[in-house]
C-alpha cells in the first residue's frame, strides 16, 4: 500500500464507516506490510514532575485549575529517574519516557531533562520526553542530547479541541510539532478518544496526524480514563468498538507508525486488547502508572502475551534505522 500523507476526511470517514470486520482486517493486512505481526513495542512512562500544571485540560488530574485530590510532586531526582529506566529495561521495556507536568520547560529545567536524555540513552534505551510546549532551541538541545522521541499529543480533532483546552489552541500543538521535526527528532503524537466527542471528531484527529508533513513514528491513542474531580469525570464510557475503530484507521493512514495502546488499558478485558492488536495496535505501555492513572501492570502483561503468542519487541541497539526512515519521510513529503 502507498504510504500518503494527503488523505481526505471523506476517506478516512468512508474507512471508519465500512462494516467493522471489513475495517479490521483492512488494518490487519496493512499492519503486516509493515511489522512483524506478533511483535509488540514496550515502553515505561514515568513522571519526573507532578501536578501544579497551569493548563486546563479537562481529563487531567495534574491541572492546577482542579481538585482532583492528587498529591503535587517536584521534580524527582536524576538519580531516581536512573533506577526506575534500568528497571523498566531489565523488565523488557525498550524506551523509557518521561513526563513532566509543565505548560513548556523553563530554562532552569533544561540542565534537569538534558542530563536525564543523555543518562537514560546510556542505558542502551530509547528515550522520550513529554515536557510541553518546546521552542526550536529547547527541540534542538534536547536532539543533540540524545532524544530520540518527544511527545505532544494533539488529543482531539482542531473543532473538538476548545471544549477540551482553553489555554492553549490547537496550533501551539503543531508548532511545537514543527520545532521538533525541524531539529531531527522522531515525533510521538496521538489523542483521547471518550472525551464527549463525535465520531466526526474521531477522524478528524486521524486527518490531522495523518496529515502532518511527516507522520508521526508513534500515535498513541487513549482511552479517557474520567478522573474525580475533573470536568470529564462523569464522562459516559465510550463504546469499546469505538476506538478499536479509531486505531484501525490509524493504522491504515499511518502504516509505518507504531500505533500505541495507552490510558485505558487497564480497564479492557484481554479479547479487547486482543482485537485492538489485531486492528493493528502494535505498542503498549507497561507497569503499574501511567503519569498518575492506573495501567495494566507487568505482570497482567506477561500473561496476555503468552495467552496470545505475541512477544516483546527487541531493543535497536543502533539507531541508523531511524535516520533512514526518517529521511525517506523527508524526501515523500517534497
Amino acid at each position: 500500500m502507498l504510504h500518503r500523507n494527503d488523505w481526505t476526511r471523506q476517506e478516512i470517514q468512508t474507512l471508519y464507516q465500512q462494516p467493522f470486520l471489513d475495517l479490521v482486517f483492512q488494518a490487519q493486512q496493512i499492519h503486516r506490510q509493515f511489522f512483524k505481526p506478533n511483535e509488540i513495542q514496550v515502553s515505561t512512562l514515568l513522571s519526573i514532575k507532578t501536578g501544579k500544571c497551569p493548563e486546563d485540560c479537562k481529563y487531567c488530574s495534574q491541572s492546577a485549575h482542579y481538585d482532583s485530590n492528587l498529591e503535587a510532586e517536584k521534580r524527582i531526582a536524576v538519580e531516581k529517574v536512573i533506577q526506575e529506566a534500568k528497571a523498566a529495561r531489565d523488565l523488557g521495556s525498550t524506551r523509557f519516557c518521561m513526563g513532566a507536568a509543565w505548560r513548556n520547560p523553563h530554562e532552569r529545567d533544561m540542565p534537569y531533562v538534558l542530563e536525564m536524555v543523555r543518562e537514560v540513552k546510556a542505558l542502551g534505551l530509547e528515550t522520550c520526553m513529554t515536557l510541553g510546549m518546546l521552542n526550536a532551541d529547547q527541540a534542538t538541545r534536547l536532539k543533540d542530547a540524545g532524544l530520540d522521541y518527544y511527545n505532544h499529543n494533539l488529543d482531539t480533532s482542531r473543532e473538538y479541541y476548545p471544549n477540551i483546552i482553553s489555554t492553549r489552541v490547537f496550533d501551539d500543538r503543531l508548532n511545537t510539532l514543527q520545532h521538533v521535526r525541524d531539529a531531527g527528532l522522531n515525533i510521538c503524537s496521538g489523542g483521547i478518544v471518550g472525551l464527549g466527542e463525535s465520531e466526526h471528531d474521531r477522524i478528524g484527529l486521524i486527518h490531522e496526524l495523518a496529515t502532518l508533513p511527516i507522520q508521526p513514528k508513534s500515535v498513541p491513542i487513549n482511552l479517557l480514563v474520567p478522573i474525580q474531580g475533573t470536568p470529564l469525570e462523569h464522562t459516559e464510557k465510550l463504546d469499546v468498538i469505538e476506538w478499536i475503530r479509531t486505531i484501525a484507521i490509524a493504522r491504515i493512514t499511518m502504516p509505518k507508525s507504531y500505533i500505541r495502546l495507552s490510558a485505558g488499558r487497564e480497564s479492557l478485558s484481554d479479547s479487547d486488547q486482543a482485537l485492538a492488536f489485531m486492528a493493528g495496535a502494535n505498542s503498549i505501555f507497561s507497569g503499574e502508572k501511567l503519569l498518575t492513572t492506573p495501567n495494566a501492570g507487568q505482570g497482567k502483561d506477561q500473561q496476555l502475551f503468552g495467552k496470545l503468542g505475541l512477544r516483546a519487541e527487541k531493543a535497536k541497539t543502533d539507531h541508523s534505522d531511524l535516520a533512514i526512515d526518517a529521511m525517506a519521510e523527508l524526501i515523500s513529503a517534497d
